[in-house]
Protein backbone atom coordinates (compact mmCIF):
# COMPACT_ATOMS: atom_id res chain seq x y z
CA UNK A 1 0.00 0.00 0.00
CA UNK A 2 2.88 2.49 0.70
CA UNK A 3 4.40 1.29 -2.21
CA UNK A 4 1.66 3.08 -4.62
CA UNK A 5 2.00 6.36 -2.77
CA UNK A 6 5.79 6.19 -3.58
CA UNK A 7 7.26 5.00 -0.70
CA UNK A 8 9.71 2.34 -0.54
CA UNK A 9 11.22 0.87 2.64
CA UNK A 10 14.59 0.40 0.32
CA UNK A 11 15.79 3.70 -0.15
CA UNK A 12 15.66 3.83 3.83
CA UNK A 13 17.96 0.54 4.42
CA UNK A 14 20.07 1.48 1.13
CA UNK A 15 22.24 4.14 2.51
CA UNK A 16 22.28 2.45 5.98
CA UNK A 17 23.89 -0.80 4.22
CA UNK A 18 25.94 0.84 1.72
CA UNK A 19 27.45 3.43 4.40
CA UNK A 20 28.10 -0.03 6.55
CA UNK A 21 29.78 -2.14 3.80
CA UNK A 22 31.79 1.31 2.77
CA UNK A 23 33.29 1.14 6.43
CA UNK A 24 34.28 -2.27 6.90
CA UNK A 25 35.97 -2.22 3.14
CA UNK A 26 37.89 0.72 4.34
CA UNK A 27 38.65 -0.85 7.96
CA UNK A 28 39.69 -4.17 5.89
CA UNK A 29 41.69 -2.19 3.61
CA UNK A 30 43.58 -0.51 6.96
CA UNK A 31 43.81 -3.42 8.87
CA UNK A 32 45.58 -5.36 5.52
CA UNK A 33 47.95 -2.46 4.76
CA UNK A 34 49.15 -2.25 8.17
CA UNK A 35 49.42 -5.96 9.07
CA UNK A 36 51.14 -7.39 5.89
CA UNK A 37 54.35 -4.59 6.33
CA UNK A 38 56.91 -6.78 8.74
CA UNK A 39 55.63 -9.77 6.64
CA UNK A 40 56.60 -7.75 3.30
CA UNK A 41 59.41 -6.84 5.36
CA UNK A 42 60.70 -10.40 6.62
CA UNK A 43 60.61 -11.64 2.78
CA UNK A 44 62.18 -9.23 1.54
CA UNK A 45 64.93 -9.25 3.55
CA UNK A 46 65.13 -12.97 3.53
CA UNK A 47 64.58 -13.06 -0.16
CA UNK A 48 67.48 -10.56 -0.83
CA UNK A 49 70.20 -12.59 1.57
CA UNK A 50 69.17 -15.93 -0.20
CA UNK A 51 69.62 -14.63 -3.52
CA UNK A 52 73.41 -13.41 -2.52
CA UNK A 53 74.08 -16.13 -1.03
CA UNK A 54 72.95 -18.52 -3.65
CA UNK A 55 74.69 -16.25 -6.85
CA UNK A 56 78.13 -16.38 -3.99
CA UNK A 57 77.37 -20.09 -4.38
CA UNK A 58 77.10 -20.17 -7.91
CA UNK A 59 79.86 -18.06 -8.33
CA UNK A 60 82.43 -20.32 -6.23
CA UNK A 61 81.04 -23.04 -7.71
CA UNK A 62 81.84 -22.32 -11.36
CA UNK A 63 85.41 -21.23 -9.95
CA UNK A 64 84.28 -17.35 -11.13
CA UNK A 65 84.80 -16.19 -7.65
CA UNK A 66 87.96 -18.22 -5.65
CA UNK A 67 86.94 -16.46 -2.03
CA UNK A 68 87.77 -17.25 0.37
CA UNK A 69 91.09 -18.87 -1.32
CA UNK A 70 90.63 -21.88 1.09
CA UNK A 71 86.79 -22.57 0.67
CA UNK A 72 85.44 -26.13 -0.33
CA UNK A 73 83.51 -24.80 -2.21
CA UNK A 74 85.47 -23.69 -5.42
CA UNK A 75 85.27 -25.72 -9.05
CA UNK A 76 82.83 -27.95 -7.22
CA UNK A 77 79.88 -27.59 -9.64
CA UNK A 78 77.21 -29.14 -7.19
CA UNK A 79 77.73 -25.89 -5.42
CA UNK A 80 77.17 -23.96 -8.53
CA UNK A 81 73.22 -26.12 -8.46
CA UNK A 82 72.80 -25.75 -4.51
CA UNK A 83 73.45 -21.51 -5.39
CA UNK A 84 71.31 -22.10 -7.98
CA UNK A 85 68.46 -23.51 -6.12
CA UNK A 86 69.08 -20.64 -3.29
CA UNK A 87 68.76 -17.98 -5.72
CA UNK A 88 65.48 -19.42 -7.15
CA UNK A 89 64.54 -19.54 -3.58
CA UNK A 90 65.24 -15.96 -2.94
CA UNK A 91 63.64 -14.37 -6.20
CA UNK A 92 60.57 -16.35 -4.97
CA UNK A 93 60.59 -14.84 -1.80
CA UNK A 94 61.06 -11.49 -3.05
CA UNK A 95 58.52 -11.82 -5.75
CA UNK A 96 55.93 -12.58 -2.85
CA UNK A 97 57.29 -9.96 -1.06
CA UNK A 98 56.00 -7.51 -3.70
CA UNK A 99 52.84 -8.51 -4.55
Amino acid sequence: MLTSIGFDASSLLLPWVNERATLAAAAHQQCRATKGKPMRKLLLTVGFIALAIGLLWIGQGTGVIKWPESSFMISQIQWAGYGAALAAVGLILIWQGNR
